[in-house]
């Protein structure tokens, strides 16, 4: 869509050229040539400039979460450096149950952001903590559907976007958005990042049912369906064989310079420990199923009763885990309090630096997420720490890791691989042996160059639907 362009004016071209010094015998010639020339940059320019970008995200600053955040926030950070303008469609802070405003600062000031009402079912529609399961389908912010559709529709008609893009997690910005492109009939790319559904998963019936509907809808109604790994891109071409291979994408997440230089600004890499203690971090939520911590604790537990380690010579900090309340009695009857911390989440700059100044960095990924890559895997790349990977060994995470260089792996779900592995991941970082990702190999992985790949793909949206 162009917007403020005058009509070509032939003539006014024509005397262009003689205006310019050209020959008058040829100036038939040169008006024909100048035409033509500016007859394709104005058509570069249609094809280019001014579009715009609806953009329907639950995770928004000042949302304080993990690294997750990140993918949308800095889409819509670079996206004008391609020649897209994003309008960003968001739920009003009072759904998030953990905000900050340090990363609002990151926002750029001149895009337009939007805040429809929505709460979250579990805290703000429940009587003494419990509410009806049909309330927070597909998820707890359902109740941001009406007012985000109608905040949509709204922001349509007044800034004239030329495609709709909703990211997922959670649920129900892909029904916004799938509400949006049936309304207005705009092109939509649906940001699945996972898979929305796979056996087992959601684990309560009803929750997978209903986004079983969902994705359905969501399938056939997106004009381009991305994926953060190429194992669940493939999975969804398989999935759905019935459209073309052009409709399936893979945008990998990544980490942004600009946040680690700040990061590192003033930084003294000093440990986080006390002298003779090693400290291994774990940043991001640890979710009970996908990646849970159980075996690893076990694996702790028997190094610690065989002595090979102790509370003065290694404290392990599990930060915003989301589910402290489960962990902790779980360390306890471990006898592992003093070692492992459950800390709170803190601003996103801290959790930087924290994961800079630790001595090695902790993964979690479990085999039920083979084909699915943690977001802050690009992250620990950056940071250049010595990773210990507890993942699947089959999965997508173990063979991106190795061709990283990282070797220390082991299976999440297997407490006496854990044992063993630990104890040689500890042995190199006390003899100087262990190393991080090498830096030429994390800077293939910015934001910056994700960002291309997303302008690039709705360029290509625009220029097939310019073709129809």
């Amino acid at each position: 869509m162009v917007r403020n362009q005058q009509p070509l004016n032939f003539n006014h071209v024509c005397n262009e050229s003689r205006e310019s010094g050209g020959h008058p015998g040829n100036s038939q010639n040169l008006c024909v040539s100048h035409t033509f020339n500016d007859i394709a940059r104005r058509l570069q320019e249609e094809m280019t400039a001014n579009r715009r970008l609806l953009v329907v995200v639950y995770h928004f600053p000042p949302v304080r979460v993990s690294s997750g955040i990140q993918r949308t926030l800095k889409f819509c950070t670079y996206l004008r450096d391609h020649g897209w303008e994003p309008l960003v469609l968001t739920i009003s802070p009072r759904a998030y149950e953990v905000s900050s405003p340090d990363q609002l600062k990151e926002i750029p000031d001149d895009v337009i952001v939007e805040r429809a009402f929505g709460l979250d079912t579990s805290r703000h529609l429940s009587f003494r903590g419990k509410y009806l399961n049909y309330m927070a389908q597909p998820d707890r912010w359902i109740s941001w559907w009406p007012a985000a559709v109608w905040t949509g529709m709204q922001m349509i008609e007044k800034y004239q976007p030329d495609a709709i893009f909703s990211t997922f997690p959670i649920a129900t910005a892909h029904l916004i958005g799938l509400s949006l492109s049936k309304r207005s009939r705009l092109p939509w790319v649906a940001d699945f990042r996972d898979a929305m559904i796979e056996d087992g998963y959601p684990q309560d019936p009803l929750t997978w049912k209903v986004h079983r509907r969902l994705e359905i809808a969501t399938v056939q109604q997106c004009a381009r369906a991305v994926f953060t790994a190429q194992p669940t891109r493939d999975m969804y071409a398989e999935r759905y064989p019935e459209f073309p291979a052009s409709k399936w994408a893979c945008i990998e997440n990544g980490y942004d310079e600009d946040n680690f230089l700040d990061a590192e600004t003033g930084l003294e890499l000093i440990p986080l420990g006390k002298p003779g203690q090693l400290t291994l971090v774990h940043s991001g939520i640890l979710y009970p199923k996908e990646r849970d911590p159980r075996a690893f604790f076990v694996a702790l537990s028997r190094l610690k009763i065989a002595g090979v380690i102790n509370a003065d010579e290694l404290q392990i900090v599990l930060r915003a885990t989301g589910s402290d309340d489960l962990y902790r009695p779980q360390l306890v009857a471990l006898n592992l309090q003093d070692i492992v911390r459950l800390e709170p989440a803190i601003a996103y700059r801290d959790a930087l630096r924290e994961m800079l100044c630790a001595d090695g960095l902790l993964l979690f990924q479990g085999s039920v997420c083979d084909h699915q890559v943690p977001a802050k895997i690009y992250e620990y790349y950056r940071a250049a720490r010595p990773i210990l990977a507890l993942v699947g060994p089959e999965g997508i995470s173990a063979t991106m890791l190795r061709e990283a260089g990282i070797e220390d792996q082991a299976n999440m779900a297997d407490a006496q691989q854990i044992t063993e592995m630990m104890s040689v991941f500890l042995n190199k970082l006390r003899t100087g042996k262990a190393s991080g990702v090498a830096r030429d190999f994390a800077m293939r992985n910015s934001r910056r160059s994700r960002t291309r790949e997303l302008a690039r793909l709705l360029d290509d949206l625009m220029a097939t639907r310019k073709l129809r």
